[in-house]
């Protein structure tokens, strides 16, 4: 996920739903998705800032199980437990999904305020993951996110033709030998930095892009929030999370699910 840049059309549903509101464009992904934030001109209390998720169909699209209708299902579950935007509206056409959601008055941990500063970032994402994982139940959640699931997803990809590079014979070996559950949580799904929001005093506010969420061992998120930190901030910020999150990292299974995320 990445800050767009040049010039950005917008989807006639989009603009259908922001009306004479102000369109900013706010993130893009690789499967061509994107995501605009939305403020009412005037400012209203009445209508607040929102934004809307919009995801074009494409078959990769619908090997990696992206489903906006289906991340707001998440949403709505995960709100009676933990901070999470409210839902707005969800629909889809032939041509592609969406997804409006309520602004939260926080940060993402990738804002330039808090790529200045770093420390308080990581701490903030790991302290997030581990109220997060505390909070969800898992006995309730009706999704997943296993191994297994995953390997699906790659093995998909590449019958595909769609498989990373690195999904070679040795890959299928490395992904078939998982380690034991260290925890099973209800995990976000794509712990990235991005995903975590901070409050104007460092503290996390709340989580977003849900779409993956669903019952892993709790180092399926822990070993991509850790990883996102050197795409973000740098080297030299790991250590952070796992003290905020309290946890002493675990290199064996940092490295196995971090093996499953470039594999699919």
């Amino acid at each position: 996920m990445t800050i767009p840049t040049g010039e950005i059309t917008v989807p006639d549903v989009v603009r259908e739903l922001a009306g004479e509101a102000l369109v900013t464009p706010a993130w893009s992904n690789e499967l061509g998705g994107l995501t605009f934030r939305v403020d009412p001109v005037p400012a209203s209390v009445q209508r607040p800032a929102y934004f809307v998720k919009w995801a074009p169909r494409s078959d990769r699209a619908a090997i990696e199980g992206v489903d906006l209708a289906g991340e707001a299902e998440r949403m709505r579950w995960a709100a009676r437990w933990t901070p999470v935007p409210e839902v707005l509206e969800a629909g889809a056409d032939e041509d592609a999904e969406w997804l409006a959601t309520v602004a939260i008055d926080a940060r993402s941990a990738v804002d330039p305020r808090w790529l200045a500063e770093p420390e308080t970032a990581a701490r903030a994402i790991g302290a997030g993951l581990r109220a997060l994982h505390d909070a969800l139940p898992v006995d309730e959640c009706p999704w997943t996110w296993s191994i297994d699931d995953r390997i699906a997803v790659a093995e998909a990809l590449a019958a595909g033709g769609q498989a990373s590079d690195g999904w070679s014979a040795e890959a299928r070996a490395r992904a078939a030998d998982a380690p034991d559950h260290d925890r099973l949580v209800v995990c976000h799904g794509d712990a990235c930095a991005p995903n975590t929001l901070l409050d104007d005093d460092g503290r996390w506010a709340g989580h977003v892009d849900l779409g993956a969420l669903g019952v892993a061992d709790r180092w399926a998120d822990l070993s991509i929030a850790t990883y996102s930190l050197g795409w973000n901030y740098g080297p030299g910020y790991e250590h952070l999370v796992y003290d905020a999150y309290g946890i002493d990292e675990d290199p064996d299974r940092v490295a196995y699910y971090r093996l499953l995320w470039d594999l699919g």
